[in-house]
């Protein structure tokens, strides 16, 4: 029977451009090319010219169509083949499945037995972009006219291709946004908003180093006792770097099981393993674009050391139980409060590793050793946790508590005196606080402090000369150079003598006599 030309390919077009789902388009072509044309099953498949991957869009019988997301990787002298848009005619027969060593390939994969078999080669601008295969179960069952039919089908088959792929990566951008915003919103509210308090006194050196390596894109190891404000230093670094619009990923890596820790960092595809029911993106792909922050590295198991030093190394991930790689591009900040170089010689961290993290370490001091900070600290967590008790008002402390509260050494360092004034806020409901039953030092330790501030002086002049003895408690009597009153107050040596005068506060020679140097 002669086939109308002009009916058929009108009657393909309506059909495969029909649906953007593109399985439900082959099928509906499937069952009116079957009537005209032998076919058991049509297939659709992409080349993949990154991959070298022939990939398995779709699949129509009589049962219906089907997504396929199948990816079969052809040899390189095949890829240079399939590259070339002359090296085959649009169309070609075989009557024998197996004869085509490219179709072969695919025979193989799926098992299938003795078939005939007709390709049409899409080509958009010189491009080879996948082909349209109809099979028949037997051999020999194509002729010329049917190959005559089959090249009418070409563009209206590319351009529903296309078309499906566009819509496709529309459905996926829109999930990712959409995964990405409630994880966004999660971190939001976990915090990374905090002030860094010290940035002008105790951590105006590690401010400086952060100016510095901000703008660069070099791992950045921070290191220092827990509670020191790590993840707030990370914070600055991402804000002040070339990708600073990009995520902000946090990870603890000491809280994430050792068996959940490659799905986790990594992202895993459906059923890689039991319970995986869906494909998902790890901490890093989520990253690309911005900055991963490793907090408590050194907790990372020896094979997940193994794939942060390829991340590191190739710029590439691969999710557990993928084919291939995927590219990233990533800043990577790490901390840790050990010391890192004792676990490696204890050969409980990689040393390739260390070095790779390590390229510019900064050091975070303890709250003991930038005590110029804790006036301030103090001032701003009042300030906060009483907004978040709901107290209408910033509380104030009792006479000689702030020269307590920065005597005392603070093991647990920033995080303690949050909590610790937290709680007293709490416990005083309002009255003004002290912490001596809090922090465990005795009263008396203090009670020359607090005699001399019996009548409860809190105006400006004699809050300004507490401060002021404070730091030069602190620097010994000296006034002015390293670690002197002046530096540790963060003014002119000339100013500060100028209202020590003023407040009637002794130096030089009298100061040093109240110290015992004379």
């Amino acid at each position: 029977m002669k086939v109308d030309e002009n009916q058929f390919f009108r009657e393909i077009t309506l059909r495969i451009c029909g649906s953007l789902e593109i399985e439900k388009a082959l099928w509906h072509c499937f069952l009116y090319i079957r009537d005209i044309i032998p076919a058991d099953e049509l297939i659709l498949t992409k080349y993949n010219r990154t991959t070298g991957t022939l990939d398995i869009v779709a699949v129509a019988d009589e049962k219906g169509g089907s997504l396929s997301m199948e990816e079969i990787l052809m040899p390189p002298h095949l890829q240079k083949q399939l590259e070339d848009p002359f090296q085959f005619p649009r169309v070609r027969i075989s009557d024998d499945v197996y004869k085509d060593e490219i179709l072969a390939i695919v025979a193989d994969k799926y098992s299938w037995t003795d078939s005939s078999i007709i390709v049409g080669r899409l080509i958009v601008e010189n491009r080879f972009v996948g082909s349209l295969i109809g099979r028949v179960k037997e051999k020999g069952q194509y002729t010329e006219d049917d190959a005559v039919l089959w090249s009418l089908i070409n563009e209206p088959a590319a351009i529903a291709l296309a078309n499906s792929r566009r819509y496709m990566e529309l459905i996926k951008l829109k999930e990712l946004l959409a995964d990405d915003s409630k994880y966004f919103q999660n971190e939001l509210r976990r915090g990374f908003s905090e002030e860094i308090i010290g940035a002008e006194f105790g951590l105006k050196t590690v401010l400086g180093q952060v100016l510095k390596v901000a703008p660069q894109s070099s791992p950045v190891l921070l290191y220092g006792e827990t509670g020191t404000g790590k993840e707030l230093i990370a914070n600055a670094i991402h804000n002040f770097s070339p990708v600073s619009n990009g995520p902000l990923i946090k990870v603890n890596c000491g809280a994430i099981p050792e068996s959940l820790i490659d799905s986790e960092l990594f992202g895993h595809e459906k059923g890689a393993f039991t319970g995986a029911m869906s494909q998902q993106r790890g901490r890093f792909e989520r990253a690309n674009g911005g900055t991963i922050f490793l907090d408590e590295v050194s907790e990372l198991p020896f094979h997940a050391q193994v794939r942060l030093l390829r991340v590191l190394q190739e710029k590439e991930i691969e999710r557990v139980g993928g084919t291939h790689s995927i590219k990233v591009d990533i800043r990577i900040i790490s901390a840790t409060n050990k010391d890192l170089m004792s676990l490696v010689k204890e050969n409980l961290f990689r040393d390739d590793l260390y070095y790779r993290l390590c390229v510019f370490p900064i050091y975070i001091p303890p709250l003991r050793e930038r005590k110029s900070d804790i006036p301030t600290l103090v001032d701003y967590f009042m300030r906060k946790k009483a907004i978040e008790i709901g107290l209408h008002f910033k509380p104030v402390l009792t006479p000689g508590t702030m020269e307590m509260l920065v005597d005392y050494d603070w093991p647990g360092n920033v995080r303690e005196l949050s909590n610790v004034l937290e709680r007293a806020i709490i416990i005083h409901g309002g009255k003004p606080l002290s912490f001596e039953d809090i922090l465990g030092i005795p009263v008396h330790s203090n009670e020359q402090r607090v005699h001399s501030h019996e009548n409860n002086d809190l105006t400006l002049n004699n809050v300004e000369a507490q401060h002021i003895r404070v730091a030069l408690k602190m620097a010994e009597g000296k006034v002015e150079g390293e670690k002197g009153a002046a530096e540790i107050l963060g003014i002119n040596p000339g100013t500060l003598r100028h209202r020590m005068r003023k407040l009637g506060i002794p130096f030089g020679r009298t100061m040093r006599i109240e110290h015992g140097k004379l």
